[in-house]
């Protein structure tokens, strides 16, 4: 439930679960909740993921899981990833029933149909009721009301009712209670104000940059608006939001539908200007804009690596936050983005750290190399005519219906001797039928050999494994996937005795 809808009030729900399982004989012996949750994905949903990992566990003392409706069971967007869960539920024998749908789930063809239907309605629900709060939202912005976020330092969050009348200044955390209000932005206490146009005198006639000013502001012990001491993005945040000249700015950036943050060019920007009373001169403001742009550009290669080595050379170390609060530095992203890692930079100016993070680097090439194996393992099993299904959650292999498959990826690990020792860890909570050890070379960037693991003759945790395990373990050994594949095969059978 993430609304107050009284249709959907978690005690309406369970009223209509209890009332059903009093009529067909179930008895109620656990609860799954997800109060106050969005259903548009499975993150952030405590109560589900619990029911899948107790389901996956066996850890279950009941037979059939009772749902309200499809849609409580989630409004995904994707209406297969409803379906997944639920399959996840059938296979380990547990029946998903919906107390309130007209269906019987008994997986027929005519309840199939309605099913996805209903799954197609409960996604398409959430997106007609985003575009719909999205463009109440912007038609607010027009008309110079805030939507959301923290007034900012200097200004204050003012509410105002149907009429328009001021009601009262709203302190931080506080919400209105009425839909009827309305939230508009107007100068702060005339001290905060000051210590704005004090920042862009610094900024603008002093010519001093971000750095100093928060050098300034921490010693004269000035707090931010959230009670914290200023920093370099506080500081630049004052000087580039036009707030502060009375501009009303929404969609800089989205979130629709819980998928992913996205950072909106310009010409999406829903803006109202002069909404609310300006504390900073307009000319100004602008004064401040083009000191920001000129110094704006980019750097090229060389030049971000020769302002690195500078800063080494100066302070005798490096860190993500000195790269950051030092003046004149690109940050710290910058040159991840550019070489791939901050680490590989430090490698590329003769910088090693005092901690190794060469496990950042191994760690990216695993994240590269696991969705790769498991990809040809699926392409090969189904060229030679196997049928495979995998778990997207967890990537559990199922083949041909009769045995499943984990494929774990094993670094390498130098030991005092120059010699390489591996460390396996085994999904417990799986429990595969066989598990596939990929050994990487001494490297750590490309696979070494491939262990195929039973977990008939292991059932441990971990497994240690160096370059010669002897014959019980080695046995197990292979220098490709073939045997896999071989065992995957179908046989065609002529004849029948």
């Amino acid at each position: 439930m993430s609304t107050e809808h009284q249709q959907y009030s978690t005690e309406n729900q369970a009223d209509k679960i209890l009332d059903y399982a009093a009529h067909h004989g179930f008895e109620i012996v656990r609860t799954y909740a997800d109060e106050g949750k969005s259903g548009l994905s499975i993150g952030g949903r405590d109560g589900l993921q619990r029911l899948l990992a107790d389901v996956k566990a066996g850890n279950t003392d009941f037979e059939a899981v009772l749902v309200y409706d499809v849609s409580r069971w989630g409004r995904f967007q994707d209406a297969d990833e409803s379906a997944h869960y639920e399959y996840t539920c059938k296979q380990a024998g547990i029946l998903v029933i919906y107390c309130a749908e007209q269906f019987e789930n008994d997986g027929s063809p005519v309840s199939t149909i309605v099913k996805g239907v209903k799954r197609a309605m409960a996604g398409e629900y959430s997106r007609e009721l985003s575009a719909k709060v999205f463009a109440g939202q912007c038609r607010l912005i027009e008309l110079g009301f805030r939507q959301g976020g923290p007034a900012g330092f200097g200004l204050r969050r003012v509410l105002l009712d149907q009429s328009g009348e001021t009601k009262a200044a709203l302190k931080t955390g506080e919400q209105k209670s009425l839909q009827t209000d309305r939230v508009v932005l107007r100068p702060g206490p005339p001290e905060e104000v000051e210590i704005v146009h004090q920042i862009y005198r610094w900024f603008v006639e002093d010519g001093l940059s971000e750095g100093p000013i928060v050098a300034e502001l921490n010693r004269r012990g000035i707090m931010t608006d959230l009670g914290r001491p200023w920093t370099r993005g506080t500081v630049h945040e004052v000087l580039t939001n036009e707030k502060y000249i009375g501009h009303n700015i929404y969609n800089r950036r989205s979130f629709k539908l819980k998928r992913r943050h996205v950072v909106n060019p310009p010409d999406l920007w829903i803006r109202k200007d002069h909404a609310f009373d300006p504390i900073v001169p307009p000319d100004l403001f602008y004064m401040a804009q083009g000191i920001v742009r000129a110094r704006t550009r980019r750097y090229s290669d060389q030049e971000l690596l020769d302002r690195l080595r500078a800063l080494y050379q100066a302070k005798g170390f490096l860190s993500g936050i000195l790269i950051n609060e030092t003046e004149g530095m690109a940050s710290a992203s910058v040159y991840s983005h550019r070489f791939g890692s901050l680490p590989r930079a430090y490698t590329l100016i003769g910088f090693t750290p005092d901690r190794d993070y060469g496990f950042l680097e191994i760690n990216r090439l695993l994240r590269r190399l696991h969705p790769e194996i498991v990809q040809r393992a699926e392409a090969e099993i189904i060229a030679i005519g196997g049928h495979i299904q995998r778990d997207v959650a967890s990537d559990l292999l199922r083949i041909n219906d009769e045995f499943t498959v984990s494929i774990v990826l094993a670094r390498c690990l130098i030991n005092a001797r120059g010699g390489g020792q591996w460390k396996i860890r085994l999904d417990t909570s799986l429990c595969p039928d066989i598990t596939i050890a990929v050994r990487l070379d001494q490297q750590n960037a490309a696979a070494l050999d491939y262990y195929l693991l039973p977990w008939l003759d292991l059932g441990a945790a971990q497994l240690r494994l160096r370059e010669n395990n002897g014959v019980l373990l080695d046995g197990y050994r292979f220098d490709s996937l073939d045997m896999l594949y071989r065992m995957a095969a179908r046989s065609r059978i002529r004849r029948a005795a």
